[in-house]
């Protein structure tokens, strides 16, 4: 699967910048969207909808973020995501390795890929784009 849109939802400025670096020296090709926060993200993806733009193919959601976190971001997600036409590929990086975290990622199954723990590795990321 090729990702050509990536939305990277994250209040962490460094891990945006990280993020970048990483694309750039692996070769991975994508310019990826920022979110500060699950809010704009769900509104990032309707805003496309709206204007019948392609939502993006990849999500990489932070957990711990202000105003609408990565469990608030995945519950709107789900009520919107009967009107996306495609499969959204998102996966959890976070800072948490708590159990309570782990184990609420598995009430969301049918939309979370996988759960890596930061600091993202080069391995890590080149799992996620080479699926």
């Amino acid at each position: 699967m090729k990702f050509n849109d990536v939305f990277v939802v994250d209040d962490d400025k460094i891990f945006h910048f990280i993020i970048k670096k990483l694309l750039i020296s692996n070769n991975i090709n994508v310019e990826p969207e920022f979110f500060e926060n699950g809010l704009q993200a769900i509104e990032g993806i309707k805003n496309k909808l709206d204007k019948a733009q392609a939502p993006p193919d990849l999500i990489l959601l932070d957990i711990n973020m202000p105003i609408l976190d990565g469990w608030q971001f995945l519950e709107e997600f789900k009520t919107i995501k009967d009107k996306i036409k495609k499969e959204i590929a998102i996966y959890i990086i976070s800072s948490s390795d708590n159990t309570v975290d782990r184990d609420r990622a598995n009430d969301f199954k049918e939309e979370i890929k996988d759960y890596y723990l930061k600091p993202i590795t080069v391995e890590g990321l080149k799992t996620i784009f080479s699926r």
